[in-house]
C-alpha cells in the first residue's frame, strides 16, 4: 500500500494560519508589566546603552526588589560604567540575599582582582565553587588568582633574599598572566527566576 500525504484545502489552511497569528499576538499581549519592563531593559543592556538602562533598572527594582536577575544586571551595568564601588556593593548584597547563586561571587571576585585585592577575590571564588562545584569559569579565575598570589609571594621572597631561581619563577608567572584577566560573567543567574509580582514593595 502506498501512503499519500493529505494536504489541507487552502481555505482551511488560511484559517489555521490566521488562528496561529492571533494566538501569537495574544501571547505577546499576556506579558505582565514586570516582564515588559524587564524586556525593555534587556534590550538597552544588550545594545550597550548602559547610561539609559541604569535609571530604568533602579525604577524597576523599586517595584520588584527581589528580582535577582535584574539586581545582577544592575551590578553588570555599574561595572560597565566604571562605578566599581557601587558594583561591589550590588554584588555583595546579592551574595547575602541569594547565597545559592555562584555568579555574583564570581563577578565580585573579578572586581576585587581589578583592584589588586587577590585574597578577597580568592575567597569570593571559593564561595562560588562551593555554591556550584561545576562552575568552570570560577575554577579558571581561581587559577589566575592563585598565580597572582604566587607572584606576590615570590616577589616578597626575592626582596628578602634575592635568588635567580625565584626571579625566574616570577618572570614565568608574569609571562603566563600577561594576557589573563579575571573574567566576569554577563549572563544573569538562571537558577533564580525573577519574582513575578503584581504588587509593589512596601
Amino acid at each position: 500500500m502506498t501512503f499519500r500525504f493529505r494536504f489541507l484545502p487552502r481555505p482551511v489552511l488560511a484559517v489555521l494560519t490566521a488562528v496561529l497569528i492571533m494566538s501569537g499576538a495574544a501571547q505577546a499581549q499576556l506579558l505582565s508589566p514586570q516582564q515588559e519592563a524587564g524586556a525593555a531593559i534587556g534590550k538597552l543592556v544588550d545594545s550597550r546603552q548602559y547610561q539609559a538602562a541604569l535609571p530604568r533598572i533602579d525604577a524597576y527594582l523599586k517595584k520588584y526588589p527581589r528580582d535577582a536577575q535584574m539586581r545582577f544586571t544592575r551590578g553588570r551595568v555599574l561595572t560597565e560604567l566604571g562605578q566599581r564601588e557601587q558594583a561591589i556593593a550590588a554584588f555583595t548584597a546579592l551574595t547575602q540575599d541569594f547565597p545559592e547563586l555562584p555568579e555574583p561571587y564570581n563577578n565580585l571576585a573579578a572586581l576585587y582582582a581589578q583592584e589588586g585585592h587577590y585574597e578577597q577575590a580568592r575567597a569570593a571564588l571559593e564561595m562560588a565553587i562551593r555554591t556550584n562545584p561545576n562552575f568552570a569559569v570560577a575554577y579558571a579565575n581561581l587559577g589566575d588568582v592563585y598565580a597572582k598570589l604566587a607572584t606576590q609571594a615570590y616577589a616578597r621572597a626575592n626582596q628578602l633574599a634575592p635568588s635567580a631561581n625565584v626571579n625566574a619563577k616570577i618572570q614565568a608567572l608574569d609571562h603566563l598572566l600577561q594576557s589573563q584577566t579575571i573574567a566576569p560573567v554577563s549572563a544573569a543567574p538562571a537558577s533564580a527566576a525573577p519574582a513575578v509580582s503584581g504588587h509593589t514593595s512596601p
